[in-house]
């Protein structure tokens, strides 16, 4: 498999890293099965791990932490804080008190004494990025971590945080956590141009569009309406009328149509990864199968016209807003 740097820290890893938040009570929840699935990934080539503390409440973390209790050196583990742990208003968010706290638990979930790339899991506009930037500087310093990032930033709060790091002195983020894929093109606007220009790498989420792009959402299909009650953006008619025209697209190109839209994912040249997310052994095999595949110019530019670059179909309902878009009182008089 070929290794690429993780923006600027050094660290080689694979072009797609194991997602492991289908592992627990989200969706597998045969813990023996799923150590079989992350050894199996190993086995691949892949040596890049990406969980996070709220998985299942911290199940996700304590399955990786298992399977990784002879081959800790071999990967780059990642994993995230920032989303609700309990209900104490205070275990959760990106302040030092939480961020020392959530990180200790981290690593005794998982089994280690540090964790390759810590991550921020959505910027908190309620916390100064200084005092979340200090912490982990700190944390970085005391060798809990080695590197740090963030999740769903803007880009103006990429920027933000880069010049609060160089001003005070701080350690600075080496990484970024965006949605992309095919129908969700959005980062290519601002957010990976500024990721390159600060040397950070660039792991991406939901390459697959949070399932639709394996095709099995489709107009028509009972149980994508039935799905649809808790995800509005698996029966949005932009979002169906595109998968529609890429699945002849990709027969036509003699690929599937997970294993295109994976490709395009790391095709990017400020991509660094991109995270697979099986739930079974099965599906792990069907996305190994995808990590040799290359698209052609012809073919990028088709899906170009289908969805232009810097746009997006719809939006997944999981994806990021800022308070400028979601509280009314911040857009109107």
């Amino acid at each position: 498999m070929e290794y690429r740097t993780l923006g600027r820290t050094g660290m080689k890893v694979s072009p797609y890293a194991l997602g492991a938040m289908m592992f627990g009570a989200h969706g597998n929840t045969d813990h023996d099965d799923s150590i079989r699935i992350i050894h199996r990934a190993l086995d691949a080539g892949i040596n890049f791990i990406d969980t996070a503390d709220a998985y299942a409440a911290g199940e996700s973390e304590e399955i990786v932490g298992k399977a990784l209790k002879s081959r800790r050196d071999d990967v780059v583990l990642a994993t995230k804080a920032h989303l609700p742990m309990g209900e104490d208003p205070n275990m959760r968010g990106n302040s030092r008190r939480w961020l020392v706290r959530a990180l200790e638990g981290s690593l005794r979930r998982l089994q280690t004494d540090h964790v390759d790339l810590y991550q921020i899991h959505r910027p908190e506009p309620d916390t100064d990025i200084e005092e979340t930037l200090s912490a982990l500087t700190d944390l970085q310093r005391e060798g809990k971590i080695r590197a740090f990032g963030g999740s769903s930033y803007p880009a103006s709060d990429i920027v933000e945080a880069q010049w609060v790091a160089e001003r005070r002195g701080l350690a600075r983020m080496r990484s970024e956590q965006p949605q992309y894929s095919i129908l969700d093109r959005g980062i290519e606007r601002e957010v990976l141009p500024v990721a390159e220009r600060y040397g950070m790498g660039v792991l991406v989420y939901s390459p697959l569009a949070g399932g639709q792009l394996t095709g099995r959402y489709r107009r028509g299909n009972v149980e994508d309406t039935m799905r649809s009650r808790r995800f509005q953006y698996l029966s949005n008619e932009r979002r169906l009328d595109v998968v529609e025209e890429l699945i002849p697209l990709a027969d036509e190109a003699g690929l599937k149509l997970t294993h295109m839209a994976l490709a395009f994912a790391v095709n990017h040249p400020a991509v660094t990864s991109a995270i697979l997310g099986p739930r079974t052994m099965e599906q792990l095999d069907d996305l190994l199968a995808a990590t040799d595949t290359k698209l052609g110019d012809e073919l990028l530019d088709r899906i170009d016209e289908l969805v232009p670059p810097g746009t997006g179909v719809g939006q997944l309902d999981m994806a990021y807003q800022p308070p400028a878009i979601t509280e009314v009182r911040l857009r109107r008089r």
